[in-house]
């Protein structure tokens, strides 16, 4: 992919986003009557093309996010902020000074420009709930738990890079006027843990701005933020904050606005039908999620509900496990009738002190190999001591080799920071023998993309080694961070076509001491369910694929962290994967710190093109001071998608 860079006017110029944009570089791109109008559907008359009047006195700036503005004379309070630039928009209003800020949730969209207003005067105002994510940031920066083991993503990481100064908070209930307006506040947690709603009563209209609990009629802005556990970790709960937004959009549905605006989309001249459509929505497509949901098999309890639907696939019953196969902790082990020992994952020390106590029960002679199923902690934990305590090679899919051997370089669910050395890094379909057994290695994207399925024939068995992708209640696929697409031919599609192809006798999950199976009449039930749910998941999210509101980190940072010398330059990739079906345009550009350069000015803008259905890059690079002490630095990074703009949209981290 070609790289170029350019300022940013010839950014927005390429890239068609007109007087939106534009007026970050100067007020006087913002005129009102110029520029191509827009209107809300709410029936608010445009005034310029980035700024719709919904009453005499509040407007919206219709930015990278919505910005709610209450006009007092010369004076202004925003409802969010995104980037800044709402303040170039603000003159030809007649605005002189920007009084105050109240923001609906921390993550880094909504205020990653509150502080260029803070140093000229705004007070801040932030949920109550999420205070320390506006100004106590570094600690959840410096906090190892923040950053290794991830199995809680709230608070989530599109946290500000650095603090900003709180003024006041808020919580529900709490009520003030300024200028024109009385505002009261309302809790609206779902997106994030402590959003807030607001209702803003002003030249005798109602408003409620909600940040993203609502994107437009039926949508969402994404689906990865609804992750969230109830009776266990966040990691096991896919639309596990569905029933808490469903009540916040009850509380904002009974404050009878005329109109209501969520932080991205469209302004909703319906409140009540939209948020009737998005409760209606969520709900097809939980059902959907839960009809082949593995977890089923695990937590059965959280389903209670669901038992027994017969348009829900069917749990299948277990199977015994061979003769030839040991199970114990998250490893399957393999034993040849010479008793040489094939491993399969080694979770933690555990499982190298029963691998030496079995070795000296004589029930195995040696250790040949070490099979990794995927990167997750539970399974890599006790890699380290494996390969100290035998001498073998490790094997498993390029895709988990390029995780585990160096750890730092990414950031994702349940990731382990111990490197493990991998001798074998095999590709899809490759084969080899292995005593009396033929082993096939698999490209197998199911629990997470970063996975490997492994085929082990011998003894009249075709035994498949699916990793944690499969329960006998089905697929794995209960967090968003593990990317799991939706899509013929990628994801779990792949992975069951696979399933139905290789007719495997067993199938092992290392969490599971049964061996399953699955009929070819339930592999068609899963793939048609994951057919219907990319429709679904489609019509949820307001982009043009699905997987742009379940695949989390569908823009990341490669390396994620990285060390880095005062006076050095640093280099990174910005990995982009587009998941719609033509090419498309993106640009990004660095956000370093404050005090790296003059009034903290962003980096300049690399562009190229990305392929359908296609991953990309754009390499960016960064100086690092002379001056700079030594610590871990965010750099947000911004990102042109298309026509979609959307600031500080990822980040990596410099250690320095």
């Amino acid at each position: 992919m070609a790289n170029a860079e350019f300022s940013r006017r010839e950014l927005l110029r390429r890239a068609g986003l007109g007087a939106i944009a534009l007026a970050a570089s100067s007020a006087s791109a913002v005129t009102f009557g110029t520029g191509c109008h827009r209107s809300g559907p709410a029936g608010g008359a445009p005034m310029a093309s980035d700024v719709t009047k919904l009453s005499d006195h509040l407007f919206i700036y219709r930015g990278p996010v919505n910005v709610g503005i209450v006009r007092d004379g010369a004076k202004a309070l925003l409802i969010d902020c995104g980037d800044g630039r709402v303040a170039e928009a603000l003159g030809p209003m007649g605005v002189e000074s920007v009084d105050q800020v109240i923001f609906t949730h921390h993550h880094r969209d909504q205020a990653c420009g509150a502080w260029r207003l803070a140093a000229k005067g705004a007070r801040l105002g932030v949920p109550a709930a999420e205070r320390d994510y506006f100004d106590n940031v570094a600690a959840y920066w410096a906090n190892p738990q923040s950053r290794w083991h991830l199995y809680n993503v709230h608070p989530h990481h599109l946290m500000l890079a650095e603090a900003v100064p709180v003024g006041m908070t808020y919580a529900a209930g709490d009520t003030f006027t300024w200028g024109p307006a009385a505002l009261r506040v309302l809790s609206t947690p779902g997106h994030t843990d402590g959003s807030a709603s607001y209702v803003v009563d002003c030249d005798g209209r109602r408003t409620v701005f909600c940040g993203d609990a609502i994107a437009a009629a039926g949508q969402v802005w994404d689906v990865h933020s609804l992750q969230k556990g109830t009776q266990t970790t966040d990691y096991h709960g896919f639309l596990g904050a569905r029933p808490q937004l469903v009540e916040s959009l009850g509380r904002i549905k009974a404050a009878g606005a005329a109109a209501l605006v969520g932080s991205h989309g469209s302004i909703m001249a319906d409140p009540a039908a939209a948020i009737d459509g998005l409760v209606a929505a969520l709900d097809r497509c939980y059902d959907k999620y839960v009809a082949i949901s593995a977890l089923r098999h695990y937590f059965p309890k959280l389903f209670a509900e669901y038992a027994g639907r017969k348009d829900h696939m069917p749990i299948r019953k277990g199977k015994a496990v061979p003769g030839c196969l040991r199970h114990f902790g998250t490893t399957w082990m393999l034993v040849s009738k010479d008793k040489a020992a094939f491993v399969m994952d080694c979770g933690s020390a555990d499982a190298v002190r029963e691998i030496r106590k079995r070795m000296d029960a004589g029930e195995i002679r040696s250790v040949e190999a070490l099979w990794v199923t995927h990167y997750h902690d539970d399974h890599v934990d006790g890699i380290p001591d494996f390969q100290k305590a035998f001498d073998c090679p490790c094997i498993t899919d390029r895709s988990v080799a390029a995780v585990i051997t160096d750890p730092p370089a990414w950031r994702l669910p349940c990731n382990s920071p111990h490197k493990a050395r991998v001798d074998r890094a095999t590709a899809d379909g490759e084969s080899w023998p292995w005593h009396e057994f033929k082993m096939t290695a698999y490209h197998f994207p199911g629990q997470t993309l970063y996975h490997a399925g492994l085929l082990v024939e011998g003894e009249g068995l075709r035994m498949f080694f699916c990793g944690d992708s499969f329960t006998m209640a089905g697929i794995d696929d209960y967090c968003a961070g593990n990317r799991n697409w939706l899509g013929r031919g990628v994801g779990f599609d792949r992975c069951v076509a696979l399933i139905e192809k290789l007719k495997a006798t067993h199938i092992f999950n290392p969490h599971v001491d049964e061996a399953f199976d699955f009929t070819d009449e339930q592999c068609r039930f899963m793939r048609a369910n994951l057919a219907e749910r990319e429709r679904l998941f489609g019509q949820l999210v307001p982009w043009d694929h699905a997987n742009y509101g379940t695949d989390e980190p569908w823009v990341r940072c490669h390396p994620y962290e990285q060390q880095a010398a005062p006076g050095k330059e640093v280099t990174f990739d910005v990995v982009v994967t587009n998941h719609s079906a033509s090419s498309r345009t993106v640009a990004c550009r660095t956000a370093p710190p404050r005090a790296w350069l003059p009034a903290g000015a962003p980096g300049d803008w690399v562009r190229g093109e990305v392929p359908a259905k296609a991953e990309g890059r754009v390499r960016l690079s960064l100086g690092i001071p002379e001056s700079s002490p030594s610590g871990r630095y965010v750099i947000p990074v911004d990102v042109v998608y298309g026509d979609r703009d959307l600031p500080q949209f990822t980040e990596c981290v410099l250690v320095v």
